[in-house]
């Protein structure tokens, strides 16, 4: 533990309190934040087109799997940073194994200009794992069948079609929106030869659901809390009116379906969003400003930024790294917009060395500052008020469906590098839940509605609605909306 807690100057801890007063939101925000989150479910059930709403994307798997499912699938994972290759072996009996390789993705490749540089990239990495996993040939007639997990916001009128809507998470790639992404990673498949046909195409998030349900029946939402943020439920086919008439007659109106909600973008309208100056910054200098509020504010692609812009304004003040020259190495670094990611804060938070040396490596590699204890203790309580807002506003959207679906008791599936390696990141979700569910006093792992770590959803998950896919096709159920 850290010897010393009140060393901080009085500036320091003023601008500490800002801070705090700045990310902190309590309970009657909260409640406020999911009463209009559920309004704005309801609205892209009904209209999904607005592009200040949110999408609601029904992603066309009408089944629950049932764990007994099983076959061999190939699966393919494009995320944030990097891609995997799967191969998924579905045994039944609510088991499975699986065999991968990770790719990282080049660095310009989120602002290519050429949009063949994605999916060359993607057809090249699948090929290169069918000859590892094939060393001495692939047979002679052998097809791969291949669940893509494409974890952006797409609407789609079957399971194995997908329309982009538009980027997210960093990415500005032109000639995608508004094309049918299977249809551009088929072209590079095919134009290399390999032996893979693609039959389904779903978002991490759903299959974070389908993955951690198929083990755990449950599990009634899958999210994710990663570079980006977003939830996955099932629905009735009856609310979801902006798909009435499009539905083949074997859909009724009790039907289940799979909503892909990409609630990354709630409340572009800024509404309700406790949004800070930082905030605002990171949004007029985004891309897509105005789009993906919600996601700008808790996703892991945008803490660091969060962290960096907070800490300039303390050093341009005159209160932080006084003895850093303003043409030094660190100071140019701190002006260098996402040169931090949530691994900064991440260490920051975890750092529970005497004298935060931990602490002093971090700021000394990634950003060629030199600091003392008490900038170092101030920096670490900062990374805490911004990961602890992360958290209470993630759990936003968890509340908003459980109270609009009625879930009172449930698991929710939650997967990406925030919710897995971010420190204290799951107790203070599960925290926020007890506000506003009213558990105060109860145990955590007593909780009816528990935030749980999901099985792997964007490989087996791809691989799991192959399979439903396949069993609908076997008793000749439709995969989409009714053909012209």
């Amino acid at each position: 533990m850290v010897a010393k807690e009140n060393i901080l100057s009085v500036e320091l801890q003023e601008r500490l309190n800002h801070f705090q007063d700045e990310f902190w939101v309590p309970k009657e925000k909260l409640n406020h934040i999911i009463e209009y989150f559920i309004s704005e479910l309801n609205r892209g059930l009904h209209d999904g087109t607005d592009p200040l709403g949110i999408p609601m994307n029904a992603a066309w798997v009408m089944d629950y799997p049932t764990g007994n499912e099983k076959g061999d699938y190939l699966a393919l994972d494009l995320g944030g940073t990097n891609m995997r290759v799967v191969v998924v072996h579905l045994l039944g009996n609510h088991k499975f194994t699986t065999e991968q390789s990770k790719f990282k993705l080049p660095s310009t490749i989120r602002t290519t200009k050429n949009r063949e540089d994605l999916f060359g990239f993607i057809a090249e990495s699948l090929g290169k794992f069918l000859k590892e996993k094939n060393p001495n040939g692939i047979p002679e007639g052998k097809v791969f069948p291949l669940g893509f997990t494409f974890s952006y916001p797409c609407t789609q009128t079957r399971v194995d079609v997908g329309v982009l809507q538009r980027w997210t998470k960093g990415f500005d790639i032109p000639g995608v929106e508004g094309e049918d992404v299977v249809a551009l990673l088929k072209k590079d498949i095919k134009k290399r030869n390999l032996p893979i046909k693609i039959v389904s195409l779903i978002n991490d998030t759903c299959g974070t659901l389908v993955a951690s349900r198929y083990t755990d029946p449950l599990t009634e939402m899958g999210c994710i809390f990663g570079t980006g943020v977003n939830g996955a439920y099932y629905e009735k086919v009856s609310n979801i009116s902006k798909i009435d008439g499009t539905l083949e007659d074997d859909i009724l109106p009790s039907s289940k379906m799979l909503i892909n909600c990409e609630y990354g973008s709630f409340d572009n309208i800024h509404k309700v969003l406790p949004r800070n100056t930082y905030d605002k910054e990171i949004d007029e200098e985004s891309p897509r400003p105005g789009q993906q509020t919600f996601e700008k504010m808790t996703s892991g692609y945008y803490l660091g930024e969060l962290i960096r812009k907070s800490m300039l304004e303390c050093y341009n003040g005159g209160v932080l790294f006084k003895h850093l020259a303003k043409n030094s190495e660190g100071a140019k670094n701190l002006n260098k917009a996402y040169l931090l990611d949530t691994s900064f804060l991440s260490a920051l938070e975890s750092d529970e060395t005497q004298d935060l040396s931990e602490t002093d490596s971090q700021f000394k590699e990634t950003l060629a500052v030199q600091t003392t204890l008490e900038e170092r203790l101030f920096a670490k309580k900062l990374a805490s008020f911004i990961g602890t807002r992360a958290a209470r506003l993630s759990t936003c959207g968890i509340s908003a469906a459980c109270k609009k679906m009625n879930y009172k008791h449930c698991h929710i599936a939650a997967d990406g590098s925030v919710f897995m390696r971010y420190p204290h990141f799951p107790e203070r979700a599960a925290q926020a839940l007890s506000d506003v569910w009213g558990w105060d006093g109860m145990k955590m792992e007593d909780h009816p509605i528990q935030i749980v770590r999901a099985q792997d959803g964007s490989g087996v998950g791809a691989a799991i609605i192959a399979a439903l896919s396949d069993i609908r096709i076997s008793k000749g159920l439709s995969l989409g909306m009714k053909k012209n």
